[in-house]
């Protein structure tokens, strides 16, 4: 599925998941009903790794961190799923997103922006506003993830430091106060 939408053969996914093309078709009509079942568990999972996060009782700064290196993490671990949801375009025959993977999808982002809200409401944003920092933050780990993946032998350093690096550098260029002491980092 790495080659996206159109790429995604009925065989190839039937190979990746360890059953047969008869077994998809005994659960699916078609192709796009994989697809998009393949979609809404990988967005799913996301939403349910934000909301867990969102909750924990420490400072917004370190939710919002944790949240972007759980979704970091989840992308490169999850390769062809991320390129299928976040990189992949959606051709015309697959028709609009249905109302459950937008609802998702929606969810999953407004948990995000919510605690990057909560940093905005306690004025700590160094430049911008609650949405062009919450944009900014979640389209450069996009960028990441997506250039780790679409191009895996091209590693000038190693993933583990440039997932560092991009995050101490983007919370200490939004955030006023920013200082990662997490004992949790030193894994």
């Amino acid at each position: 599925m790495a080659e996206g939408y159109e790429g995604a053969t009925i065989r190839k996914i039937a190979d990746e998941v360890g059953v047969s093309s008869t077994a998809l078709y005994m659960h699916f009509q078609d192709k796009n009903g994989i697809l998009l079942e393949i979609c809404n568990s990988a967005i799913r999972e996301l939403l349910e790794r934000n909301r867990a996060i969102a909750v924990k009782p420490v400072d917004a700064v370190v939710r919002v961190r944790m949240m972007l290196e759980a979704y970091m993490r989840w992308g490169l671990a999850h390769p062809n799923a991320y390129h299928l949801v976040y990189c992949a375009p959606r051709p015309v025959s697959a028709g609009e997103w249905p109302e459950e993977t937008v609802r998702l999808s929606s969810e999953s982002y407004e948990i995000f922006s919510g605690v990057v809200r909560e940093i905005a409401a306690a004025g700590r944003l160094r430049t911008g506003t609650q949405d062009s920092a919450t944009l900014a933050l979640w389209m450069s780990c996009h960028g990441v993830v997506a250039l780790l993946i679409a191009r895996p032998d091209y590693e000038l350093v190693p993933a583990e430091e440039l997932i560092k690096t991009t995050l101490d550098g983007l919370m200490h260029g939004l955030v006023t106060d920013w200082r990662w002491r997490s004992p949790l980092w030193r894994r």
